[in-house]
């Protein structure tokens, strides 16, 4: 009898099997892929040319989970970007990053008034982001729970209480306004908004100009990178390198790992999961069923509706979720060269964000509704080769294409238009990229479905809004991990704190399953 198994090898359900097998525990993971790793991983995607496939840039990942499973030891390296973002505009261009003095120069090419304002800025979004870092790692509250939850609750409150008032009210506003609302109030430079308001767009299908958005902007920024906070970069070898590292910390404690052995079937006995069923038709049992898969899926596919009561199941059935991201990996010949921009290589080593205003955001969500896909994408390019080259031939390079956005249900005979939008995009800013191109790996968000099992597409693993966050993640009664099912429990992306590749949905579910073994031996 195992005492857990593990649907999905994803980052955080290895994070969440290291954690148990350091307690003691036999644990399982079934990985339906024929690599581990989940959107984590690093593929050759043409001939000499190799990737970040999905996932494609380090920031989030929990310094705890880093120092415990020993992956500074087994060789995680990042390579920090020399700016953070390069804006390419019309005639000109725009730099963030790099230091604040850095920032506040290109800042005050455009508002000098925005450039005063930029400290203050950066202290109040380091302030929210700090009170998100002390959340990451911590259970949310059970509104079941009784006294123990009402305790829990006022702690984790504390660092928000700890604020001024003023603060606070700023605070309250990124949780709840619309990016545009948030960066209204700071800024008056559209190219400076632009900047900060990409990030609000990052795996949201929706408007920067929708109540909420402001959190996505936020939740990108509460990671660290080499000690520095708000910092992105590349790991060597890409995504892939991390979960592999992961899974060789998993194998030393003893945990199995199979892979090509896809899930259909939750096994409910007497309204208790006590295994699964795979594929090929083999039942494993064990004392507690863990999903790394979103919890949509998890209910509309691998568990019988009549084993959930009727209130869970209205929850499930109204669970919003679906990107609208694009994903492309494509072979360079050469770097690309953009008509706007400063002498040096710097800007191609950084996150180069095609979507010069708040309003040109707007319209390629607009333009997605009505049509299936942005005419005018937003599109993110990051040209990994630069700083490792391992990943292509000699003089030739890889890029990653992270654009906004596509509708999850576009049609598949409309999905090279698409692309093309992308692509006209990119040859605007930079002449000849098509001529560079030798190959292309696309992943619609059907496509992200269908490999990696991100429904709908969604790299969230569900909508990042207030309704959906903390202990409403994914549905009040089932925020802290432990699901509405006796030995169900949920350790990926649809737990608290959310999406990117963070360990600390696994990290937490693992502690919490060793918290009631403690306490109810189960």
């Amino acid at each position: 009898m195992l005492d857990a198994v593990i649907i999905g090898g994803g980052h955080n359900g290895l994070a969440c099997a290291f954690y148990l097998a350091r307690a003691g525990m036999k644990v399982r993971i079934l990985e339906a892929r024929e690599v581990i790793g989940g959107a984590a991983v690093t593929e050759e995607f043409a001939p000499g040319f190799r990737n970040s496939t999905a996932s494609y840039t380090v920031s989030l990942l929990q310094p705890r989970v880093i120092a415990d499973m020993d992956l500074i030891k087994r060789g995680y390296r990042v390579i920090e970007r020399p700016v953070s973002n390069y804006l390419p505009l019309e005639g000109d261009y725009m730099l963030m990053g790099g230091g604040l003095e850095a920032s506040q120069s290109q800042t005050a090419r455009f508002s000098k008034a925005d450039a005063e304002r930029l400290p203050e800025y950066f202290d109040m979004l380091e302030d929210a982001a700090e009170v998100l870092r002390g959340l990451a790692l911590k259970v949310p509250p059970d509104p079941n729970g009784g006294l123990r939850s009402l305790i829990d609750a006022a702690l984790q409150g504390r660092a928000l209480a700890k604020l001024a008032t003023e603060r606070q009210r700023q605070v309250l506003q990124i949780f709840t306004r619309s990016a545009r609302e948030v960066l209204d109030d700071w800024f008056e430079s559209d190219p400076v908004k632009a900047a900060f308001g990409f990030d609000a767009c990052v795996g949201h299908y929706a408007s920067p100009d929708e109540p909420g958005s402001a959190y996505v902007l936020l939740h990108h920024v509460f990671g660290e990178v080499n000690g520095k906070k708000g910092a992105w970069g590349h790991v060597i070898g890409g995504m892939g390198a991390i979960t592999q590292m992961m899974s060789q910390a998993c194998r030393e404690k003893g945990v199995e790992i199979r892979t090509n052995a896809p899930v259909t079937r939750v096994v409910v006995e007497n309204g208790e999961a006590v295994g699964v069923e795979l594929a090929d038709g083999e039942v494993l049992r064990a004392k507690r069923v863990i999903s790394n898969m979103g919890p949509k899926p998890l209910f509309d596919r691998l568990i019988p509706r009549e084993a959930i009561s009727a209130d869970f199941a209205r929850a499930m059935d109204g669970y919003r979720g679906g990107s609208g991201s694009l994903r492309m990996n494509v072979a360079l010949s050469g770097l690309p060269e953009f008509r706007d921009a400063p002498d040096g290589d710097a800007h191609l080593r950084s996150g180069i964000i095609m979507a010069p205003s708040l309003d040109y955001m707007n319209q390629a969500f607009h333009s997605a509704k009505a049509n299936g896909f942005s005419t005018q994408p937003i599109v993110e390019m990051l040209i990994p080769s630069l700083v490792d080259d391992s990943l292509a031939p000699k003089g030739q390079h890889v890029a990653s294409l992270f654009c906004q956005h596509v509708d999850p249900d576009l049609p598949e005979d409309r999905e090279d238009e698409a692309v093309n939008a992308v692509f006209d995009v990119i040859e605007h800013h930079a002449p000849g990229f098509r001529e560079l191109v030798l190959h292309r790996q696309v992943h619609t968000p059907r496509k992200l479905e269908a490999k990696f099992g991100l429904w709908r597409g969604d790299i969230f693993h569900g909508r990042m809004s207030l309704d959906q966050l903390w202990a409403a993640r994914p549905a009040l009664g089932a925020g802290s991990h432990k699901l509405p099912i006796k030995g169900l429990w949920l350790c990926g992306s649809g737990a608290h704190p959310g999406g990117g590749v963070t360990g600390a949905p696994g990290h937490n579910c693992a502690h919490e399953i060793l918290r009631h073994r403690r306490w109810w031996r189960n």
